[in-house]
């Protein structure tokens, strides 16, 4: 799986846990005629989006992701393509983390409140990653993909020779008409 593909579902179910879990707060409360939970989770959610939003600002890679490129070995050959392996290979605590949250949040919706937050968190604040490892690629003329390891060990990329785009360079002289 190509590591911009892995970064961008990583946002993707990131939103959709915060989305499904939100829902589980707000049908809980309802059930429960609990405007504390509402005030909270909406106090809560508006704090996580402004977390995220500042994290995510950067166009640039997190220095964890500037070191798994940094470190990913080349090779000549594409290698196997199973993403949905390596989604749950690699997505693991995510998955866990809302089903548990999920499981909690029927009986406790303050549980599903608090997490939908950091699904918030999580899904704003990576969602330029994929657009600064995709620059990267065009740039030097490879493709990044996820190299499978156990899930409990951290990422390990693989280089493959990509295509580079050739910009050409505009000088102050050769810009502008002729006169």
């Amino acid at each position: 799986m190509r590591f911009v593909d892995l970064l961008r579902s990583t946002v993707l179910l990131s939103a959709a846990s915060a989305t499904l879990l939100g829902v589980l707060t707000v049908a809980g409360a309802e059930s429960d005629s609990d405007t504390t939970l509402v005030v909270f989770a909406a106090v809560w959610w508006v704090v996580a989006g402004m977390t995220g939003v500042l994290l995510g600002r950067r166009a640039q890679v997190t220095p964890p992701i500037a070191r798994a490129l940094r470190e990913a070995r080349s090779i000549t050959t594409l290698p196997e393509l199973r993403p949905g392996l390596v989604l749950v290979n690699r997505l693991w605590p995510l998955i866990v983390s809302t089903i548990a949250a999920a499981a909690l949040g029927v009986v406790f919706p303050q549980v599903a409140a608090v997490a939908t937050g950091f699904g918030l968190i999580w899904s704003l604040g990576w969602r330029h990653q994929d657009a600064a490892v995709a620059a990267i690629e065009e740039r030097d003329g490879a493709t990044f993909y996820v190299e499978r390891t156990s899930p409990v060990r951290p990422i390990q990329l693989v280089r493959a020779p990509g295509f580079r785009r050739e910009v050409p360079t505009t000088t102050a002289g050769s810009a502008g008409g002729s006169t």
